[in-house]
């Protein structure tokens, strides 16, 4: 068992965020790692730092003369128009048939292998860069939020080659039925500090609140054991009988000592705003074709959809939900039929990768101040901020230094200050964590 990474005593901070606090981690070439923590604690960074794209305040990490890293990005590494095939080459710098091998494994073959990437659903682009990874021959991989906008049957796939992959893995994700089908330990990164736990992730989680309830017993135990002794020496302490009693007492108050319980973090709260209640249909299509030029993804589409309604579109990818989205809100131009919407309707639109649009120059406080609806007043917007966790001196933060998941929060609190009374959200779960998550969905 060899050492790859050996994380001593890191530190990393963001202005007055603190993302690593003197922490320190083991990883070895034997297991697969899932690395969980939640959005904007820091597991990105970490594994920036890895990477060497980052450094640390202070500390260091040794890694192995033999260590070949293969890395799993959040944002995408294409480039425009680029063909799968090319891209794959760039990447790797392998011969073409090597490539198209690797590619196979994944099924991507034919014209999604010539093809360019960016026309590509997310999915496919996943599968595309998970290729790209196996082609360097890691012993390593880091994989940040894999599961993000994979279907069904892509996620299936994705076990599959995770558990049959003979190296290390350190798998970032939310998705806890994911790690605790493809990652036999756990790493947590909560408050500066990684703590590693030799077993799933529902082991991890279940071992800490067994923890947590052990510490509350034994802190309410020392609570009624102190407040026993202050009773005796209060009453004791005068008396020449019991002076020393009380003495020997006082001494043993000052021994006692309560365990360290983490305050639980907090959680996003999401508030839709107040609309004017509408009736009837919201949105009318017939006889709906959408694609591209020269290719047709679905036609014939009749559509109802009345004010109020909560309608999830499902489907592999590549089958055409986000094109058909796309359709809907005017981004991209029906091949046929029509689309209406109902009179009054406003759309509120979170795009599939519109987290990565936003103007890293900005702000949270200024990307805010620009979308909010006119007239929106300076507290409100304060108000929304911190109830999507960004408190304080965190609106001051640079859209350029925040991870996926608070970017995805910042996008979520600008559809929350606009005056839409329909929202149209594709894959609006990716890179959030269970706790906003769960928000979300209530």
């Amino acid at each position: 068992m060899a050492v790859l990474l050996d994380i001593k005593r890191a530190c990393k901070r963001y202005g007055e965020q603190v993302l690593l606090d003197d922490a320190s981690a083991t990883i070895t070439d034997d297991g697969r790692i899932g690395f969980i923590g939640r959005n904007g604690a820091g597991k990105s960074t970490l594994l920036r730092v890895i990477l060497g794209d980052e450094e640390l305040d202070a500390g260091e990490i040794v890694r192995h003369p033999r260590l070949r890293l293969g890395y799993l990005r959040q944002h995408d590494p294409f480039l425009p128009g680029e063909p799968v095939i090319d891209f794959l080459k760039r990447d790797s710098g392998q011969a073409e048939w090597k490539c198209g091998e690797v590619a196979g494994r994944f099924e991507i073959k034919g014209p999604a292998l010539a093809g360019p990437v960016q026309s590509l659903s997310g999915g496919w682009q996943t599968r595309v860069k998970l290729a790209a990874l196996l082609l360097h021959e890691p012993n390593l991989l880091l994989l940040d939020e894999p599961t993000n906008f994979l279907d069904l049957r892509t996620q299936l796939l994705l076990e599959r080659f995770l558990r049959g992959f003979g190296e290390a893995c350190l798998v970032v994700s939310h998705d806890r039925a994911f790690l605790g089908s493809t990652c036999d330990r756990t790493l947590e990164l909560a408050r500066g500090k990684l703590a590693f736990f030799p077993g799933k992730v529902d082991a991890f989680l279940e071992h800490r609140e067994e923890r947590r309830r052990h510490a509350e017993r034994v802190n309410a135990a020392t609570l009624s054991r102190k407040r026993e002794l202050e009773d005796f020496v209060a009453r004791n302490r005068a008396r020449a009988s019991t002076a020393s009693r009380a003495k020997s007492k006082a001494k043993e108050l000052e021994r006692l000592e309560f365990e360290d319980i983490d305050v639980a973090e907090p959680t996003a709260a999401i508030r839709c705003p107040v609309v004017e209640r509408r009736r009837g249909p919201v949105v009318r299509c017939r006889d709906l074709a959408i694609g591209y030029p020269g290719r047709t993804v679905a036609s014939g589409v009749d559509l109802d959809i009345d004010h109020g309604a909560r309608v999830a579109i499902v489907g592999d990818n590549g089958q055409g939900k986000t094109t058909l989205l796309r359709s809907l809100v005017a981004s991209l131009e029906p091949l046929a039929g029509t689309v209406r919407w109902g009179h009054g309707s406003t759309l509120g639109i979170y795009a599939q990768h519109v987290y990565t649009g936003l103007p890293e120059e900005r702000t949270v406080l200024e990307h805010l101040e620009r979308v909010a609806a006119t007239g929106t007043k300076q507290q409100r917007i304060l108000d929304l901020a911190g109830a999507m966790l960004f408190r304080g001196s965190a609106v001051e933060k640079r859209v350029a230094v925040l991870s996926g998941g608070e970017r995805a929060r910042l996008c979520l609190a600008g559809l929350l200050l606009g005056s839409s009374n329909v929202l149209v959200l594709d894959e609006p779960g990716n890179h959030l964590d269970v706790e906003t998550l769960e928000a979300l969905a209530r």
